[in-house]
């Protein structure tokens, strides 16, 4: 055989991996924007007025939803975010008044994981719709007990999982949804970016901090896209050379699922040269997106019609804590489960966990 192959063989190009040319191709119209109800007039509480709740705030009013009441241990926070996005919302330091009040329906809980469990355990009990910061449980036998408990109460558990919403992870999940990329055989993200900012915060206190507090959006994103075909997860975690941040900011995980494979491999410690992408693999096609951070994607849609280049608009920074509150409403509004109700978190929470184990055994890890 010559270099160039022989008719009917392999070619130079094949043995090299040159790609063949694709023609431009229309991008397909799909539900990536934040679902909303019909009716927008749902009476939410705030509980929580630290840090991330001025994102959840912001999106809200941004999307005319009702904030009725700001919740906080420290009412002048709770003032300052009155002030900044609900100026009619009335503002509390007593949690009980809420759980009392009827015109009161859904409760945000932004608070923290150690206060979390009890404060969705009364409101799930006082029978309001929640929605958890996530993590949503460190404990999966708690997770099991909430969902069981807001089944019993007839309500809505969702967990403000935000990055469904992000517009390219929303994008290339809908592509995979509505099959456009066929059977899902593979799932790769690759993430370089700076995160040394958490020195001297809370943040720092964290042990897992890249694959739980951080990790958490892409074992969700994986699950969303796999669904319960994981089988087992082999990671690490390191300190990076140089770094001052305590937790280590270097982490990658290895899923093999049935039919396929995951990476996902977090760099937080690069301080020049920022890079995020997403890929997904399938028998049809690839969905892929890739930008210098989070908020800004492009994305692409690999098939056999050629390449299609979606224009998408918004940003995860707010938009997705809109989606994650909005499908909750629009959940309550249709009687259904939301897409990140709490019984589906479930399934990212155990991939997460199973990674956090490999990490500590050294060996590969059943989910």
């Amino acid at each position: 055989m010559t270099a160039t192959g022989t008719v009917g063989g392999p070619s130079a190009d094949d043995y090299a991996l040159v790609a063949k040319p694709a023609a431009e191709a229309t991008a397909p119209d799909l539900p990536y924007r934040p679902p909303m109800p019909r009716d927008r007039g749902a009476a939410i509480a705030l509980v929580g007025a630290g840090g991330i709740s001025g994102a959840h705030l912001e999106a809200y009013a941004r999307y005319g939803l009702n904030v009725v009441a700001i919740c906080s241990r420290d009412l002048g926070r709770a003032q300052a975010r009155r002030a900044a996005y609900f100026p009619q919302a009335r503002i509390t330091d007593d949690f009980a008044s809420l759980l009392g009040d009827p015109a009161v329906s859904v409760l945000d809980l932004t608070a923290h994981a150690g206060a979390r469990l009890d404060l969705m355990r009364r409101a799930l009990n006082a029978g309001k719709h929640v929605l958890s910061q996530k993590p949503f449980v460190e404990n999966l036998d708690d997770g099991r007990e909430l969902v069981e408990l807001a089944a019993r109460r007839k309500v809505k558990l969702a967990v403000n999982q935000n990055g469904r919403w992000a517009p390219h992870l929303a994008y290339i999940r809908e592509a995979v949804r509505a099959g456009l990329v066929g059977e899902v055989t593979g799932v790769h993200v690759e993430i370089r970016w700076d995160h040394s900012w958490i020195a001297g915060t809370p943040f720092e206190a964290i042990d897992d901090l890249i694959l739980w507090d951080f990790g958490i959006h892409w074992f969700d994103f994986l699950q969303s896209v796999i669904g319960d075909r994981p089988r087992s997860v082999y990671a690490t975690a390191a300190r990076a050379a140089g770094q001052t941040a305590r937790p280590p900011l270097l982490a990658q995980a290895l899923v093999a699922f049935d039919g396929g494979q995951a990476s996902l491999v977090f760099d937080g410690a690069t301080r020049f040269g920022a890079r995020d992408s997403t890929t997904v693999i399938g028998a049809k096609g690839v969905a892929c997106s890739q930008g210098p951070d989070l908020g800004h994607q492009a994305v692409e849609l690999h098939t056999e019609a050629g390449i299609a280049r979606p224009k998408l608009g918004g940003a995860w920074f707010n938009d997705g804590f809109a989606g994650a509150m909005g499908e909750l409403l629009s959940a309550i509004e249709d009687d259904r489960e939301p897409l990140n109700s709490a019984r589906i978190n479930l399934g990212s929470l155990r991939l997460c966990q199973a990674a956090l184990r490999s990490v500590r055994t050294g060996a590969p890890e059943p989910v």
